[in-house]
């Protein structure tokens, strides 16, 4: 499975973007730490780039008891691989830049700083990554600036 992360200009304290699949189709919106010239830890959009994501198992991210309360197909998190300078990059809920720590949010709505229906955006996005990781499939995301 092959996504698309496009990004739009970065402000000073966040960046947009919107999330599409392999065939084009739009996803979802996303909302990320605004990009830098040097990293600043928690406040720093990954690079650009294309990164494997795989599944962190169960019981390995501090995410998993609130996710596992919320969703009831929830397995691990969407964990973005060999991202330079970065660790345990996910996708996931949030609605403003401070909940990203430089991972992509994901939401229905785009607002003027923020994201809303993140946990719809959620339910769309996540069981159809992992019906593909389920189905053996190696899943990269594309992410290209503006």
């Amino acid at each position: 499975m092959k996504l698309l992360l496009k990004r739009k200009a970065s402000s000073a304290n966040h960046m947009h973007g919107d999330l599409f699949d392999g065939e084009g189709q739009w996803i979802c919106h996303t909302l990320e730490d605004e990009k830098r010239k040097v990293k600043i830890k928690g406040e720093t959009a990954i690079p650009a780039g294309v990164y494997e994501i795989k599944l962190r198992p169960l019981g390995e991210s501090r995410l998993d008891e609130k996710y596992a309360e919320r969703f009831d197909f929830y397995k691990g998190q969407l964990w973005l691989q060999d991202v330079p300078n970065f660790t345990y990059i996910y996708i996931h809920c949030g609605n403003t830049e401070k909940h990203t720590d430089g991972c992509p949010l994901i939401g229905l709505k785009r607002f003027a700083t923020t994201i809303g229906n993140s946990r719809d955006a959620y339910r769309k996005f996540y069981p159809m990554v992992i019906a593909a990781l389920d189905a053996g499939e190696e899943i990269f995301i594309h992410v290209v600036d503006a």
